[in-house]
């Protein structure tokens, strides 16, 4: 599978759904971004279940922005439309598999009852 590049237009239906999205953000003046870029595109293929997304944080500002994306390359995981932090870094092929493997293990049920708790603990907040 190849990479998808995402834009403001098509980020919402890409991120959202079943399954892995992972995100490269990425410049074109960025020496490390260079070196991970074939290595994220060759983890495409060799991961058809999941989708794999690039953002030039050049073109696409507001998506990095609403990411706070600070240091690039950074790769940004969401699984089942649930956003689950970014890793900062270029990382080797191995990192990389690695680090899918590690988003394949989290537990969505968790996770989604961790939010529910979270966002009732919010609305009851005396702030709220």
């Amino acid at each position: 599978m190849a990479t998808i590049t995402l834009t403001q237009e098509n980020f919402e239906e890409t991120v959202t759904g079943d399954g892995i999205t992972l995100i490269d953000f990425w410049a074109e003046w960025c020496g490390p971004c260079k070196m991970f870029g074939p290595i994220f595109e060759a983890a495409s293929e060799q991961f058809p279940d999941v989708k794999f997304a690039k953002v030039d944080t050049e073109a696409e500002q507001g998506i990095a922005g609403f990411f706070q994306i600070q240091s690039i390359p950074t790769v940004f995981v969401f699984r089942d439309g649930v956003p689950l932090g970014g890793k900062p870094g270029a990382m080797s092929a191995a990192g990389l598999t690695e680090f899918i493997q590690m988003v394949r293990e989290i537990d969505m049920d968790e996770v989604r009852k961790d939010i529910a708790e979270a966002e009732a603990a919010a609305a009851n907040s005396p702030d709220a």
